[in-house]
């Protein structure tokens, strides 16, 4: 189809308007554009010849307890044929997802080697769920999972149970504070905490007065002491 362009009179004079761009011109010269596509091809292939050139051949796993060094590598997504060069914290941050890593150190060793230093939780008491399950207990309140077997090892921490609304913060603050008085179990209701040690017990209905006068607890370590914000009751 053509388009007709009328001239337009003399007593309405306009601006020329300017030549519209050839479509030739909004392209790259041919020259250019191969030299881009080149590049990107050599790119690629020295991206895709460091990942095989340099896999990860050597892994060294240190401070593993419950964990095994194979659940570990696992964890932190080292594969033999993962390139070591593009190896990161990005890709080990699955050892956080499991609960009984706290924290770990990665780090790559030119040409192919790469370390994990584990810090593990570790289990402070056990903890008696509403439904009668006992499960091991971290010191920031983490539910460690355990085989039966490996519960039937944590017996001799301290048990924690109660009722109402959960205080397993305030309990195992109070098994900090009270650590050297071989603390056998701290029970919890919505009115307060008592601690049953070996020959006597601590209550109190205030965690800040607990925590306070925890070192008075030596004096009397054969008694049913009561802590209250203004003193302490001592009952034989």
């Amino acid at each position: 189809m053509n388009t007709e362009v009328n001239e337009v009179p003399d007593s309405a004079p306009q601006e020329p308007a300017p030549a519209a761009a050839s479509i030739s011109t909004l392209r790259p010269p041919a020259r250019r554009r191969w030299w881009w596509i080149g590049g990107g091809v050599v790119l690629a292939g020295a991206l895709a010849a460091s990942w095989f050139a340099l896999p990860i051949r050597t892994v060294e796993v240190t401070g593993e307890q419950h964990l095994d060094a194979g659940q570990v590598r696992e964890l932190a997504g080292l594969t033999p044929d993962f390139g070591w060069l593009y190896y990161g914290a990005w890709r080990a941050r699955g050892l956080l997802a499991d609960p009984w890593v706290l924290s770990a150190a990665v780090t790559r060793r030119f040409p192919d080697m790469v370390t994990v230093q584990v810090n593990e939780r570790r289990p402070v008491a056990r903890w008696q769920k509403a439904n009668g399950t006992v499960v091991g207990l971290a010191l920031d309140s983490t539910v460690l999972p355990t085989t039966p077997e490996e519960n039937a090892g944590l017996a001799a921490l301290p048990l924690i149970q109660g009722w109402g609304p959960s205080r397993l913060g305030d309990a195992l603050k109070v098994l900090g504070a009270l650590g050297g008085y071989n603390v056998e179990s701290v029970a919890y209701t919505p009115t307060g905490l008592r601690v049953k040690l070996p020959a006597g017990s601590v209550w109190s209905g205030d965690l800040k007065s607990l925590l306070k006068y925890a070192g008075s607890i030596g004096m009397y370590p054969k008694q049913n002491i009561n802590i209250y914000p203004w003193g302490v009751s001592v009952q034989e």
